[in-house]
């Protein structure tokens, strides 16, 4: 992927800017090793853990299909959507080595049909919208095969 301009993110600290190998940005808990997405800073999550010490790591780029759905509807802001609004479909993404479930939209192209519970999905760049200085890019989840066998 070839850059003219630097690449903007959606949300600052969430996730890499690598076009090549993208990955979510996420913390670990030092104590209990418990991850957490979006990174956590103040206290652990682990209701059994009273840590407050994290590490930032990146999260695994690969994971299966949990659920999935079509916003039929246009977010209120701060998201910005196209005008006109097209519908997108989301996927809840169980992490490959985290074991823990991350919501993002679906590479464009794809849609429910095209997804099944189980299927492996890996993580993208993609432009969300595009601004004075060009693309805005997030994270999504791109099938890595839409084969209904696969997987």
């Amino acid at each position: 992927m070839t850059q003219t301009q630097p690449m903007q993110t959606a949300i600052e600290g969430w996730f890499t800017l690598d076009p090549e190998n993208p990955a979510l940005l996420g913390s670990q808990c030092t104590i209990c090793k418990s991850y957490f997405f979006p990174k956590e800073t103040h206290f652990c999550r682990n209701p059994q853990c009273t840590s407050g010490e994290f590490a930032e790591v990146e999260l695994s780029r690969q994971g299966r299909v949990w659920s999935f759905t079509t916003n039929h509807y246009a977010p209120p802001a701060p998201y910005i959507a196209p005008d006109p609004f097209e519908p997108y479909t989301i996927a809840a993404v169980e992490l490959e080595h985290e074991k823990m479930v991350v919501l993002g939209q679906v590479a464009r192209g794809y849609n429910a049909s095209h997804l099944r519970a189980g299927m492996p999905v890996k993580l993208i760049l993609e432009p969300l919208y595009h601004n004075e200085e060009g693309p805005v890019f997030t994270w999504k989840w791109k099938p890595v095969s839409t084969n209904p066998s696969a997987g």
